[in-house]
């Protein structure tokens, strides 16, 4: 590294987050193993290295870091004060709350899921029917057209953008 070494990007990092780290390096003193652990390291490689080792390593880390078991798909999914709730199919904001029709409401969870960033027309179209042989592309765009509406009639405009040729967003 150029400027700074990991040593220094490692205690940075800790500073703001918890993220596993693991340092990946060409020194193989033990002081700077030591030193490496000491500044936050998970693990501390030395080159050459196996990379069957190196990927256990990363999945122990994984594993032990973000225990998979235990996460819940949360009830509510919330953006810029616009509530999709998952046990109801509704959508609320402010003081309004409008029904979801199940192909709206898909949209909808599968937008918000991941809102910044475009969702193509294609990966929609999967999770509404799983063969898209006989579905009409026009038919995603009716589904668009009503949510819209509907999201306009309790004065949500522009929450889902086109992104031409490319698919939908919530951004």
């Amino acid at each position: 590294m150029p400027y700074f070494d990991g040593f220094y990007w490692c205690n940075q990092i800790r500073e703001i987050s918890n993220v596993p780290i693991i340092f990946l390096s060409s020194r193989n003193s033990r002081m700077d193993q030591i030193m490496g652990m000491n500044m936050g390291a998970d693990y501390y490689i030395e080159k050459p290295v196996d990379l069957d080792v190196l990927m256990a390593r990363i999945n122990a880390l994984l594993r032990r870091t973000y225990s998979y078991t235990e996460l819940e798909e949360p009830n509510v999914l919330e953006y810029h004060n616009v509530f999709l709730h998952i046990d109801t199919n509704t959508l609320s904001y402010l003081e309004e709350k409008i029904e979801l029709t199940k192909n709206e409401f898909l949209i909808l969870y599968e937008l918000m899921k991941q809102k910044g960033a475009i969702v193509s027309r294609d990966e929609i179209m999967r999770v509404l029917w799983e063969d898209e042989s006989f579905v009409d592309d026009n038919t995603l765009t009716v589904n668009i057209v009503r949510i819209r509406k509907k999201l306009a009639e309790i004065g949500i405009k522009d929450f889902i953008k086109t992104k031409k040729g490319q698919g939908y967003m919530i951004e």
